[in-house]
């Protein structure tokens, strides 16, 4: 087929270098326009924007595709499907009347269920055993359309939002080449999605990376898992951000006040939360190194010291 890739994110990147080795073309990528970014706000471009140019290929960065100039460029590739993969903006109708196979989207979940924005991050805070990649068709909402393919996958005790982005993007590749290939047969009948069973995935902010020490110590273990490696679950003590990595429940151990350091030593820094005790392995002070517990109480024992109190 001769394809337009539309994606924008780092989680679509795997998927365009998958079509540019493959028997497809891409004739052209778009991607959104490049971002303010960082500390000094520079003008950055998208993972896929970096890939396509690295590769050789036609990059467009249109506000939207609303505009007739925009449809009309997009017309003249002649191009057989397009294939999105995170793109972030919406794709009007008269883009997806426009090709002969269609308008296909990667989503990294087992829709209905987690459409919207965070899909894996989402996944992991529910605590679901399982998750996948859905290949649909797109319509004109945020991922409610026909579904042409699904793979399962389960979700590991230690799985991260980062681990779990990667055998997503390793079963997707193959999923999508595969669909790409039943498409052009004409060998796929697409399932309407149930609509009752869906839930929405929604993007995850800066403030949502505090820790609220109130809650469940299996509930922030997997808060720390779901916010890694974008954003990263924190929490203040002594009013320094104190960065957390990895952790995992303990069972059967003293009680504190939700926040509170009950036990420090090689095994990691044990806290208190609103049900258990959430124990700390691997941390970073401001400035400084993700550490073990056990480096860190090396230098740091006084600050971690038993009855320190995280903000709660």
């Amino acid at each position: 087929m001769k394809i337009i890739f539309a994606g924008t994110a780092a989680f679509a990147v795997p998927f365009l270098q998958s079509l540019i080795n493959s028997e497809h073309e891409v004739c052209a990528v778009y991607t959104q326009p490049d971002r303010p970014a960082g500390r000094g706000l520079k003008l950055q471009a998208s993972s896929v924007k970096e890939c396509a140019q690295q590769n050789g290929l036609l990059v467009l960065q249109p506000e939207s595709l609303d505009s007739a100039d925009v449809l009309a460029t997009m017309r003249a590739f002649n191009a057989d499907a397009m294939v999105d993969v995170a793109y972030g903006l919406l794709i009007p109708e008269a883009v997806l009347q426009m090709f002969r196979f269609d308008c296909v989207n990667v989503h990294p979940s087992l829709l209905p269920r987690w459409r919207g924005a965070a899909p894996i991050e989402r996944a992991i805070l529910a605590g679901d055993a399982v998750t996948g990649v859905t290949i649909m068709l797109v319509d004109a909402g945020w991922d409610t359309g026909d579904i042409l393919t699904q793979v399962e996958l389960p979700i590991l005790a230690d799985d991260t939002a980062a681990t779990l982005s990667v055998k997503l993007q390793e079963v997707g590749e193959r999923l999508l080449q595969n669909t790409l290939r039943d498409l052009g047969f004409g060998k796929i009948v697409p399932q309407k999605q149930d609509d009752a069973q869906s839930c929405y995935a929604k993007k995850l902010t800066k403030e949502a990376a505090a820790i609220a020490w109130s809650a469940e110590a299996v509930n922030i273990e997997r808060q720390v898992r779901a916010f890694i490696p974008r954003l990263v679950a924190y929490s203040l003590l002594q009013g320094e951000r104190v960065k957390i990595w990895r952790a995992q429940v303990v069972l059967g151990v003293e009680k504190g006040l939700p926040g509170e350091i009950v036990a420090a030593g090689k095994d990691g820094i044990d806290v208190a939360t609103g049900n258990g005790i959430l124990r700390i392995l691997e941390l970073q002070l401001p400035g400084g190194k993700i550490l073990t517990a056990k480096q860190i109480l090396n230098s740091k024992s006084e600050f971690f010291k038993v009855g320190n109190k995280f903000d709660a």
